[in-house]
């Protein structure tokens, strides 16, 4: 099966960096398992993005899972997207549920959940987590993997 690509304008052509997340276009293609109840995940263990008082960098590892229905997020266009975080300035709340509610735009997945495990600054890691919904009956969902924070222990 062939999966058509011709509506894509990121993959496979030189694309510059967004400057901001606004900018930034997430793309799609179809889905050639529609119907059929699966888990996709992504993960980004270098998400970078501005803390919005101090300016200072921010460090999260996120893992986003979602079942997808008609639409697969294209994953070139999901790279841009989130590296446009990095000179943005948000909170980690912000910045993780604001992750999934535009995936959830871009393609209205059966279900999608994502993990933002956040580096400490201050002393203290903040790990922000954000579902659709109920996991859909006879969905595989692993563990995301990511151990609690624990310094140099």
């Amino acid at each position: 099966m062939t999966t058509d690509t011709s509506g894509l304008t990121q993959l496979g052509h030189h694309q510059a960096q967004p400057e901001h997340p606004d900018q930034a276009v997430l793309e799609r293609v179809p889905n050639p398992h529609a119907g059929t109840l699966y888990l996709a995940r992504f993960t980004a263990p270098e998400f970078t993005s501005i803390c919005p008082v101090t300016g200072q960098p921010d460090f999260a590892h996120l893992v986003i899972d979602y079942a997808p229905k008609d639409w697969l997020i294209e994953s070139k266009s999901l790279k841009l997207f989130l590296t446009s975080f990095r000179n943005h300035g948000a909170f980690h709340e912000d910045c993780t549920v604001g992750v999934a509610k535009r995936i959830v735009g871009a393609i209205d997945p059966l279900w999608l959940r994502i993990g933002g495990y956040w580096y400490p600054r201050g002393g203290m890691p903040i790990d922000v987590f954000y579902q659709t919904g109920p996991v859909p009956l006879g969905l595989w969902l692993p563990d995301q993997g990511v151990p609690p924070y624990r310094g140099r222990g």
